[in-house]
């Protein structure tokens, strides 16, 4: 059967998580870990299969806490099991060699699913995570690499003539450049446009 620690920092949340996996004889869960600390307390000595990690944590973020475990473990398997479903975070999570990528009001059978799927080594994202993930290659696609880096210098807060300057283009370039920008991401104006190309993770 697999074995699963649970690491969540609330009690009520993490006794349903264990409640639901143990019902549904799919699962044992071996441990549950508070913090981080506990979490790779409990790692010196116990081996689960399937580690679900929360992202709040008191002491460490659960993606730090991720990159933490897979340097020293790369092959143990790490499901996140969350609240927070904004594209930066799974996209920080995956990047730091989490296996998969769940929420936490996600149904009893998807639950079950991703543990099983991680724990035969393959990838589990949940389809509100996975349209946050193809977001991100739209909006590479959507952007040429010259528009990237005058965005960048935007948010920088340089003007179009300073642009210009570090770029090697005219003032009327770079102007396009912004307009093309705003137009794309479908913004107001500049400081809008800033918002909302941090909100996609474009900067």
């Amino acid at each position: 059967m697999i074995t699963i620690l649970i690491v969540d920092d609330h009690p009520i949340v993490a006794e349903g998580i264990r409640k639901l996996i143990q019902d549904s004889n799919a699962a044992e869960v071996i441990g549950v870990a508070g913090t981080g600390k506990a979490c790779l307390d409990f790692l010196r000595w116990e081996k689960p299969d399937v580690i679900l990690l929360d992202i709040s944590l008191p002491d460490i973020s659960g993606i730090d806490l991720c990159k933490v475990i897979k340097t020293k473990e790369p092959t143990r398997k790490i499901l996140a099991l969350t609240t927070f479903n904004e594209r930066s975070t799974v996209i920080s999570m995956m990047k730091n060699g989490s296996d998969g990528y769940i929420l936490k009001n996600s149904e009893t059978s998807e639950i079950i699913e991703a543990i099983q799927e991680v724990y035969n080594g393959a990838k589990y994202i949940c389809d509100s995570a996975e349209v946050l993930l193809k977001e991100e290659v739209i909006n590479d696609l959507l952007l040429t690499n010259r528009e990237k880096e005058v965005l960048r210098l935007i948010a920088d807060g340089f003007t179009n003539l300073e642009i210009g300057n570090k770029l090697f283009i005219s003032p009327l370039t770079v102007d396009s450049h912004r307009k093309n920008l705003i137009t794309k991401l479908k913004a107001r104006n500049t400081a809008s446009l800033i918002r909302i190309a941090s909100d996609k993770g474009l900067l």
